[in-house]
């Protein structure tokens, strides 16, 4: 197992390298110069030169790649002289609009992203595996064939779309809910479960549609397995038969896709959290790509490709006390 983890990790360090060198080249070798953005309309050639230089904009691409890799793990310090702005580490720059740390913008947010996809993730993992195995125990009658359509159903209605319904259906209409604000949980736990029920109702929705489908489709090809048939064929009880021997081959599938998507949620539901304003990663994200703040974008970029690969790593864990096999292979 320590073998085995290192060389996920070390493949991981790897993957992540070439995410930050493929960011580092979308944003700052192919988009517009950001010294001249930063100036504004009124500013002199001599001026750009002197933000270029303070960014370290001024110097070859290679040379401001590595920089800014070795910013992420010992921090660096930008311009020169009584302008020197030193960055600690993780260092990913500072915002073209706010000047603030990108790194202290992340924090900030990351928690507020969390909780929402959290809330979200319970919410489609307990609806997908319970409307799976119903459907699935159910093969060929209605509540079978009703899932089945209420997962299409679900599976086509877009985001911002189901957003919007619920806001008008359950805010405007009915009044049943308020509109998110920012409330913190020490405040006002009541209030605050509140303000994100909608948003995880609508990330859930579409995903337990998916997870649902999947699971009753894993669950009927295991149940068809030899050892199934075997184990029926012992006359051991059903209940221990689904718990034992069909749910558990089941699950790894959905383990692999769960890991991704929920490491995909943590770095920012883009489309949620602006529909509903909430200040999470994804908010922020969406806020810099429309003022083209290209130190921001890249550092949720980053956020998001690390937490994928730490999933990932979470994910081959986990497989191990799923399945023997794997564990046998480790």
């Amino acid at each position: 197992m320590p073998r085995f983890l290192l060389t996920r990790i070390s493949s991981g360090l790897v993957v992540l390298l070439l995410v930050c060198l493929f960011t580092y080249l979308v944003f700052f070798a192919l988009s517009p110069d950001p010294a001249v953005q930063i100036c504004g309309k009124n500013c002199t050639p001599e001026l750009i030169d002197q933000i270029r230089a303070n960014l370290g904009l001024d110097q070859p691409f290679w040379t401001q790649f590595f920089l800014f890799v070795v910013g992420i793990f010992a921090g660096r310090t930008y311009g020169e002289g009584v302008g020197a702005v030193d960055c600690a580490a993780p260092c990913l720059g500072y915002s073209f609009q706010s000047s603030q740390a990108v790194w202290d913008m992340i924090v900030q947010r990351l928690p507020v992203s969390a909780t929402v996809a959290v809330g979200a993730a319970v919410l489609w993992l307990l609806a997908g595996l319970v409307g799976g195995l119903l459907s699935a125990v159910k093969e060929g009658t209605f509540l079978d064939r009703f899932t089945t359509g209420l997962t299409l159903t679900s599976m086509s209605i877009p985001n911002y779309v189901l957003a919007l319904v619920l806001q008008y259906v359950l805010v405007v209409q009915l009044q049943w809910l308020p509109f998110p604000q920012a409330v913190a949980f020490a405040d006002d736990p009541v209030q605050w479960f509140l303000n994100f029920v909608m948003p995880w109702i609508v990330l859930a929705i579409g995903y337990a549609a998916a997870y649902t489908r999947l699971t009753r489709a894993n669950v009927l090809d295991v149940l068809r397995e030899n050892y199934v048939r075997t184990a029926y064929a012992k006359g051991l009880p059903q209940p221990l038969i689904w718990r034992r021997h069909a749910l558990r081959p089941a699950l790894t599938p959905i383990v692999t896709i769960f890991g991704m998507d929920f490491a995909g949620l943590l770095g920012g539901a883009l489309i949620t959290e602006t529909v509903f304003g909430i200040n999470g990663v994804g908010k922020m994200a969406a806020d810099s790509i429309a003022r083209n703040d290209q130190p921001v974008i890249m550092g949720v970029t980053l956020l998001a490709g690390f937490l994928v690969v730490v999933g990932n790593i979470v994910v081959d864990v986990v497989y191990t006390a799923i399945d023997p096999r794997v564990r046998v292979n480790a």
